[in-house]
């Protein structure tokens, strides 16, 4: 386990589990970070790297994001090593099982769960199932019902998340003067968040000129076609085989004349060999952590503007609020629509105001949310 004292401080994290199961050989991590404002809220992710540091940091991350959107949730986060390239489906959702057993004196008293990265509503209703509660995640199935016709399953497939970050993008770019129908865009990632992002885009009017995926990066400064790719990943596995299109190095995506770009798949893609390439004038974080606080700082002195990711891709916890209070897809939108609006906007204008980045304006409103929540609490408790 990783040393505590390389991470904790005033905020968190108040638990940090390791879980075993010795039938399916279950490794899984859960990291609570802080309950001051509701249970830790955050998805389950699958992936041979994942590790203590690494679910941490997102956990912290949703801290941050449930603040922000004014949530009654706390952060939280979760994770399962595995290699899935190595195991079936069925063994997979085995590993999924044996997981909300285990949690199942945290979960949902203290632990929400959610999709995340190679976890959806399958994955979801499983974890539910196996818990016990329906209460115990979000993003089941749609005809997954506490009662018939209420309170059903809003799972991320419909996208919640790249809708956000879509309309994240388009407050930042009036704020910063750019022309959102004009710039060209370029997105990192084409999963669930990546894909659905592209598709809002693509209805506004907005031109995406360079997709990567872990196959490699697609570029063509006419547009790309969102229908044309979409199919092109769907049949062949990866969007390297979109033509017309100049085939790129994954990394290369960075490097690009854009205006605008989105890292919308795995934590730190904006790192050291990077993060002076790069050219573009905005930068959204649909991805959780894509960069570290010291690397956006350094972008940031550059002259990019960045909407972090605590406020850019808070879509799909405010998906996952609208479905634990029992809301329909429709208000679901509406709601995501409205908090990601105002939260934009704010954050832009604190940190023009008080001339520091946004990372560094959405901290203060989420620290001083948060405070006056361990208050509270501690004033309940005397």
């Amino acid at each position: 386990m990783a040393d505590l004292e390389e991470f904790a401080d005033e905020w968190g994290p108040e638990k940090v589990l390791q879980v075993y199961d010795p039938h399916t050989r279950m490794q899984g991590i859960l990291v609570i970070d802080n309950t001051a404002l509701g249970p830790g809220k955050g998805g389950i992710r699958m992936m041979s790297t994942v590790n203590v540091e690494e679910v941490f940091r997102l956990a912290r991350t949703m801290t941050w994001k449930c603040a922000l959107a004014e949530l009654p949730f706390g952060g939280a986060k979760s994770g399962i090593i595995v290699n899935l390239q190595k195991i079936s489906k069925e063994e997979k959702m085995n590993l999924i099982k044996a997981f909300a057993s285990a949690l199942k004196p945290l979960s949902p008293s203290q632990y929400i769960a959610a999709p995340d990265i190679n976890t959806g509503e399958e994955e979801m209703a499983a974890y539910a199932l196996a818990n016990g509660s329906l209460k115990s995640c979000t993003g089941k199935p749609p005809d997954m019902c506490v009662r018939p016709g209420e309170e059903c399953g809003i799972p991320h497939e419909y996208g919640s998340t790249g809708y956000g970050v879509f309309h994240a993008t388009k407050v930042a770019a009036e704020h910063i003067g750019i022309t959102l129908k004009e710039a060209p865009i370029a997105i990192e990632g084409f999963g669930n968040v990546g894909s659905s992002l592209a598709m809002y885009l693509n209805k506004f009017g907005g031109k995406v000129v360079a997709v990567s995926d872990s196959g490699g990066c697609v570029y063509n400064p006419d547009g790309i076609n969102y229908e044309k790719l979409k199919k092109i990943k769907e049949e062949t596995g990866s969007v390297i085989n979109y033509r017309p299109s100049q085939v790129l190095r994954h990394e290369e995506i960075f490097e690009l004349q854009v205006d605008v770009i989105v890292p919308a798949s795995i934590p730190d893609v904006i790192n050291e060999k990077n993060v002076d390439k790069i050219k573009a004038k905005l930068i959204v974080e649909a991805a959780n952590i894509p960069a570290t606080y010291e690397i956006e700082g350094r972008v940031h002195e550059k002259g990019v503007q960045i909407v972090p990711d605590i406020i850019a891709n808070a879509g799909g916890v405010i998906s996952s609020y609208a479905e634990y209070i029992g809301e329909n897809p429709q208000r679901m939108f509406e709601m995501i629509e409205e908090k990601i609006i105002r939260n934009v906007r704010l954050v832009m204008k604190k940190a023009q105001d008080e001339k520091i980045s946004p990372r560094d304006a959405a901290l203060k409103i989420a620290q001083k949310r948060v405070r006056e929540a361990v208050e509270k609490r501690n004033r309940r408790n005397m």
